[in-house]
């Protein structure tokens, strides 16, 4: 093409942005970048408090790749090319890189048609919608760039501006068109609602609402009967508490299919350090989910029952953990059913800052931290002894810190790369009496205790046992969303009958851990 055709002004049927227009050009853009390539340099063009606050990040082309092949798998594609068959929609587009893997399958499949018409109807199987122009701009262009030849294809008299294929909207908006597919990786943070939009997301919210919940259940709403969700989200949604209402309504009306686990943790995304996962989620109720892990390839982990209710879903990270997962999901009770609750240290030591000290002052009681659990056993670790002590305003300050009773204690933050996910010791009264009769929690340690008038299935020590196996942590690790071992997923940790925990109370050492290493056989899960 030559002319006025070679002008994005004239080519494209969207009017260019004042702001974008204002902007120097980026030097590093040159005419061989690829498409993909824009759009990664607008999203580093924007001020980083801009893109904190909005939850804005570029998705990298291998994995909106990825996401595509899984979407068009879910959605019945076998031949490496063919046609969309229903409009496939991103409703927080950014610059279009989730879309251009459809676009460029969608041309590729009708090469052969007649380009007028062909080009006409791209907006009825491609929609972007985003907040920002600037982006919705870009967007227009990476993904009229791919029609171009198609354009070309057009005797020049013949010719029309490309159509705009993303537009400046509200993600969220209901009513619109119902899509074949929506594919997303939404705006991360938590949002005010309006009393009318709490209302309309009440079936998805728990306490604060995040915005990557509501874009998830929009997408849900937006889909027809045939229709596929396909999202990059933290992992965070698959255990976590503030997530169980999503949990519950995806497994009504969209279960899970297909979930890859992201290794990589950091340079996934710009300045953002989050574990993350790429899901699928279709009408169609499958009875059965593909696990699968990327790093650096795709590497397939398990198939396992499709994960339903609102309870953490068990999703084994490692195909060696998928056995122990089968037999976990089909026990009937938890932890906190056998009788045992856990909570989450009060003490946030940045807010008391000026109350603790290194010395025993009148009054002060000493903190139990995160790292003296490190091992197994309760022990004073010298990196905290400079915030050691902590001294209270009143009796009722004191009444809401301290704990007094035998408990066990549980490492609340881990790493994937460590080789327990459960990092636990015992409180036990002689332990308390070391430590001056009464402890204060810091607030990256859970504290399992007894139900108050309830029984115990599991006895003190059965329990500290339970938690320091292999067998245990590896059901941990299928079952907590993130490095965050939260109090409400340790007290979802599945168990077997009440008759076998009971059980488990008479025998020690290795005899329990071999009853448990039994229990957690899939043929012979109770």
């Amino acid at each position: 093409m030559t002319g006025s055709w070679l002008d994005i002004e004239h080519a494209l049927q969207v009017q260019l942005p004042d702001d974008v227009r204002a902007t120097r050009p980026d030097r590093a853009i040159t005419t061989d970048a690829l498409p993909d390539e824009i759009g990664a340099a607008y999203a580093a063009s924007l001020d980083p408090a801009t893109r904190a606050r909005h939850g804005r990040h570029y998705t990298p082309r291998h994995l909106a790749e990825h996401l595509w092949s899984m979407t068009r798998t879910a959605l019945g594609h076998r031949a490496p090319a063919r046609s969309l068959r229903g409009l496939v929609r991103d409703p927080a587009c950014g610059a279009g890189v989730l879309l251009l893997p459809a676009l460029r399958e969608h041309l590729g499949a009708i090469v052969r048609a007649d380009a007028r018409v062909a080009l006409a109807g791209l907006p009825n199987v491609i929609e972007g919608i985003d907040a920002d122009p600037a982006a919705v701009w870009v967007a227009n262009a990476v993904l009229a760039a791919e029609a171009l030849p198609l354009l070309a294809a057009v005797p020049a008299r013949r010719r029309r501006p490309l159509p705009a294929l993303a537009h400046v909207g509200d993600g969220l908006a209901a009513g619109r068109q119902q899509a074949r597919a929506v594919i997303m990786n939404p705006p991360y943070g938590r949002v005010k609602l309006s009393p009318n939009e709490r209302e309309r997301f009440a079936n998805v919210l728990y306490g604060h609402a995040n915005l990557y919940t509501l874009f998830m259940a929009a997408g849900i709403d937006d889909l027809d009967q045939h229709g596929v969700l396909s999202a990059l989200v933290p992992t965070s949604f698959t255990a976590g508490r503030y997530f169980a209402t999503l949990r519950h309504e995806l497994s009504q009306t969209a279960p899970l299919r297909d979930v890859a686990f992201v290794a990589q943790r950091d340079g996934v995304f710009a300045g953002v350090l989050q574990e993350t996962c790429l899901a699928v989620f279709t009408k169609k109720k499958p009875r059965k989910t593909a696990i699968a892990e990327i790093n650096g390839r795709v590497s397939t982990v398990a198939r396992v029952r499709s994960p339903r209710g609102p309870l953490p879903w068990l999703l084994p990270r490692r195909s060696d953990d998928a056995h122990i997962a089968a037999a976990a999901a089909a026990m009937p009770m938890t932890l906190l059913a056998a009788g045992w609750r856990a909570s989450t240290g009060p003490l946030v030591w940045n807010r008391r800052r000026a109350d603790l000290s290194a010395t025993r002052r009148k009054g002060s009681v000493p903190i139990v931290w995160a790292a003296d659990l490190d091992g197994g056993t309760l022990h004073r670790d010298p990196s905290r002894d400079a915030t050691r002590f902590m001294t209270f305003r009143d009796p009722a300050d004191r009444g809401t810190f301290v704990l007094e009773e035998p408990a066990i204690l549980v490492q609340r933050t881990t790493a994937p790369e460590q080789s327990r996910r459960i990092v636990s010791a015992k409180l036990s009264a002689e332990d308390l009496e070391r430590w001056g009769g009464a402890v204060v929690i810091e607030n990256h340690v859970n504290v399992l205790r007894p139900v108050a008038d309830a029984e115990q299935l599991l006895s003190f020590d059965a329990l500290a046992t339970l938690l320091s196996t292999q067998t245990v942590d590896q059901v941990m690790r299928c079952l907590a969303g993130s490095v965050a071992l939260s109090a409400y997923e340790l007290g979802a940790l599945p168990l077997p009958s009440p008759a076998t925990i009971t059980a488990w109370s008479t025998l020690n050492g290795d005899d329990l851990r071999a009853a448990v290493l039994d229990a957690y056989r899939p043929e012979t899960t109770p």
